[in-house]
C-alpha cells in the first residue's frame, strides 16, 4: 500500500523521471519481499514490454521513408479553399496512423508542416494544433498497438492468466470515439479554441525589442582587450554576444575565449535598460528602438532564427541551457524562452526546461543544416517549428515499411504469431532490407518507455501478491454493485480519467488494470471489458496539455493557455465517458 501510494506521489508530483521512478519500484518491492527477483524483473522480458521497443523502431522506419511530410504538405491548398473539410481530413490522416505507429513522432512531425499550412493559407495555428494532438490520442485507442498504454494493459491481463487483447479488440469502441471526437472537434471544439490575434514578427511574439541591442566597447581597460569569458558585463549581466563587427569584419557567435577590442561593435541579447546604466564603459547604438530581427528561419548574412519546440522525451527536460551546454552544443544563442504561458527574456540559462518549452535562438546559418538532420532523428531533443523536411519520399522504401507492418499485423490479428514476435520479426526484416541500422533501431527505441512500463508491470504484481488490487475493487464494486453494469464501466472509466490527467497514462493503466481482473473475479463477470474501459480511459487525457505527451507538444508551438486545454478537452471528455459507458457492456456482453 505504502509503496503503491509513494509512487502515485512521485508520478503526479514528477520530482523524479518516469523511468526512474519505475527503477526505484522494482527495488524497493523486491527489497521489502513483496514480489522475489524474478517477479521484480520479468516486466523486462514481459511481450508488452518487448512489444513496445519493437513499435518504435518500426514508427521510426515510417517516418524516414518521408510519407508523411509529403502526404500533410499535399494538403495546403485545401485549407486555403476549404479550411473546415480541410482540418476534418488532417485529423483523419493522423488518426489513421496514429493507430499503428506512435503517436509521439506523428505529432512531432506534424507539427512545424501543420505552422507551414497555416501561415499559407492564413489560418491561425491554434486553430489546428490541439486538434492535432486529440486525433492522434483518439486513433491510439483504436487497436493494440497504437499507444503503449493499450499494449501494457494487455500484457497485465495475460501475467494474469488472462487472454490479452488482439489487434483489434479496441476497434469497437475507439473508431466510434474517433468519429463522434472528430466531429465534435470540427463543427463545435473549433468555437471554443483560441483565436487570439497573431503577433505580426517574432519580435513581438517573444518580446524582443526591449532585450536586443546594439553596443560599441569604449576605450576601457575593464573591457577592451578581455576575453568574453571574462568580461564583467557577460558574466554580471546574463549577457549573450550575437555577433562582433569589427571594421569590415563580422564574428558570429564568437567563442569565450575571443578578446573584445575598443570600437567593437557588439550584437547582444540583454536588458537594455541594464546597458544604459554602463554609459561609462559602452555606448547603445539605437536603430529605431532595436535590433531589426528578421522572420523565423530566414538567412541573415550568416546567422538564422529558429524555434525549437522541446520534445516530451528530450535531454533537455528537467536541466537547464547551461547544463545542456546549448551555446556549443548547437552553436546557437538563446534570445528567449515562451514557458507555458510566460515568455522569458532574462536568466534564460537558470531555467529548468519543460516539454513543450519553446527556445528562440539565433544559430549560425552554416549549421542549420545540422540541427535539421539532428531534428530528423527518432530520439531528437527538439522539433524546429521553422524547418523544412530534409528527406525526400522514397516510394520503394515506403512501401516495403507499408508491407512489414501490414504484414506483423495480420500475423498478430490471425493469431499465427504472437504480437511481440511479429513486431520482432518486422524489425529484423528492415534491418535486413537496410531500411535502418542496428544503431538506428537502438536510438529509435525510447529507453525511458521501456523501464516505465517494467516498472510498472512489477507494481501490477504487487499489487495482486499484496492483496491491495482486491480492497480497491471491493470498494469500487461494493459503491455500484446495485446500479448494473453500466454504473460498473462509468464508475471505473471516471476513476481511471482523472488519475490519468494527474500522472502518467502507463501508470495509471499500471494501477487500474489488476483493479479491474480483481473487481471482474468478484463479480464473477468476464475481466476483458473492464479492461478495455481502462484502457480508452487512461488514454483519453484532453483537460490538460500535461496529461498526454501529445498535449505537451502543441502547448508552447501553439501559444496555448492552460484553460485552452479544459475549454475544448473537458465537452470531448465528457463524450468519450458517456460513450464508453454505453458501449462497453452492450458491445462485449456485460
Amino acid at each position: 500500500m505504502l509503496v503503491a501510494l509513494g509512487a502515485v506521489i512521485l508520478f503526479v508530483t514528477e520530482w523524479l523521471t518516469v523511468d526512474l521512478i519505475a527503477m526505484l519500484i522494482i527495488v524497493t518491492l523486491v527489497a521489502t519481499g513483496v514480489v522475489s527477483p524474478t517477479e521484480g524483473l520479468d516486466g523486462f522480458s514481459n511481450g508488452a514490454t518487448l512489444t513496445v521497443a519493437f513499435m518504435f523502431v518500426l514508427s521510426a522506419a515510417l517516418l524516414k521513408t518521408g510519407a508523411l511530410q509529403l502526404v500533410a504538405g499535399g494538403m495546403a491548398e485545401r485549407f486555403r479553399t476549404r479550411p473546415r473539410y480541410a482540418t476534418l481530413l488532417l485529423m483523419l490522416l493522423v488518426a489513421v496512423i496514429s493507430a499503428f505507429i506512435n503517436n509521439t513522432p506523428v505529432v512531432a512531425v506534424f507539427i512545424p508542416i501543420v505552422g507551414r499550412i497555416a501561415a499559407s493559407a492564413k489560418i491561425n495555428p491554434a486553430k489546428l494544433l490541439i486538434p492535432l494532438s486529440y486525433a492522434s490520442i483518439l486513433g491510439g485507442m483504436c487497436t493494440l498497438i497504437g499507444t503503449s498504454t493499450n499494449i501494457l494493459v494487455s500484457g497485465i491481463a495475460e501475467s494474469n492468466g488472462l487472454p490479452g487483447f488482439s489487434v483489434f479488440t479496441l476497434a469497437p469502441i475507439g473508431i466510434a470515439l474517433l468519429v463522434v471526437g472528430v466531429i465534435y472537434l470540427t463543427y463545435f471544439g473549433q468555437r471554443l479554441l483560441p483565436d487570439r490575434e497573431a503577433e505580426e514578427s517574432l519580435a513581438e511574439q517573444f518580446a524582443l525589442h526591449d532585450y536586443l541591442a546594439e553596443i560599441v566597447i569604449l576605450d576601457n581597460q575593464t573591457l577592451a582587450g578581455v576575453r568574453i569569458m571574462d568580461s564583467p558585463i557577460v558574466r554580471e549581466m546574463d549577457m549573450d554576444i550575437i555577433e562582433i563587427r569589427r571594421d569590415n569584419d563580422r564574428f558570429t557567435l564568437p567563442p569565450g575565449d575571443f578578446r573584445l577590442l575598443a570600437g567593437d561593435t557588439l550584437k547582444v541579447r540583454c536588458d537594455r535598460e541594464k546597458i544604459k546604466n554602463l554609459k561609462d564603459w559602452v555606448k547603445l547604438v539605437d536603430h529605431s528602438g532595436s535590433v531589426q530581427v528578421m522572420g523565423t528561419g530566414l538567412e541573415r548574412d550568416n546567422s538564422s532564427l529558429v524555434e525549437m519546440v522541446v520534445t516530451p522525451n528530450s535531454e533537455f527536460v528537467g536541466k537547464t541551457l547551461r547544463q545542456v551546454d546549448f551555446r556549443r552544443s548547437y552553436r546557437a544563442v538563446p534570445l528567449a524562452i515562451r514557458h507555458r504561458e510566460e515568455t522569458l527574456n532574462e536568466q534564460l540559462y537558470e531555467l529548468p526546461l519543460l516539454a513543450g518549452d519553446v527556445i528562440l535562438a539565433e544559430v549560425k546559418s552554416h549549421y542549420l543544416t545540422e540541427l535539421q538532420k539532428i531534428e530528423q532523428r527518432q530520439d531528437s531533443p527538439f522539433i524546429l517549428l521553422s524547418s523544412d523536411a530534409l528527406g525526400d519520399f522514397n516510394r520503394n522504401r515506403f512501401y516495403f515499411v507499408l508491407a512489414t507492418i501490414i504484414g506483423l499485423v495480420t500475423l498478430a490479428t490471425t493469431g499465427i504469431l504472437p504480437i511481440s514476435i511479429a513486431a520482432l520479426m518486422g524489425v529484423c526484416m528492415l534491418v535486413l532490407g537496410r531500411t535502418l541500422s542496428m544503431q538506428e533501431a537502438y536510438e529509435a527505441i525510447d529507453w525511458r518507455i521501456v523501464f516505465l512500463l517494467a516498472g510498472a508491470l512489477s507494481l501490477g504484481k504487487a499489487m495482486s501478491n499484496s492483496g491491495l488490487d482486491e480492497d480497491i475493487a471491493g470498494i469500487l464494486t461494493g459503491t455500484v454493485a446495485g446500479w448494473g453494469p453500466f454504473a460498473l464501466i462509468a464508475a471505473l472509466y471516471l476513476t481511471t480519467n482523472l488519475l490519468t490527467e494527474l500522472m502518467s497514462n502507463n501508470a495509471t493503466a499500471a494501477l487500474l488494470a489488476p483493479v479491474a481482473i480483481a473487481a471482474a473475479a468478484q463479480l464473477g463477470i468476464d475481466p476483458q471489458p473492464l479492461l478495455v474501459t481502462v484502457a480508452i480511459a487512461a488514454s483519453a487525457s484532453f483537460m490538460t496539455p500535461v496529461g498526454y505527451q501529445t498535449n505537451a507538444m502543441v502547448y508552447g508551438a501553439g501559444r496555448y493557455k492552460f484553460l485552452d486545454f479544459t475549454r475544448v478537452g473537458t465537452p470531448l471528455n465528457l463524450i468519450c465517458w458517456g460513450l464508453t459507458s454505453l458501449l462497453v457492456p452492450l458491445l462485449f456482453g456485460l
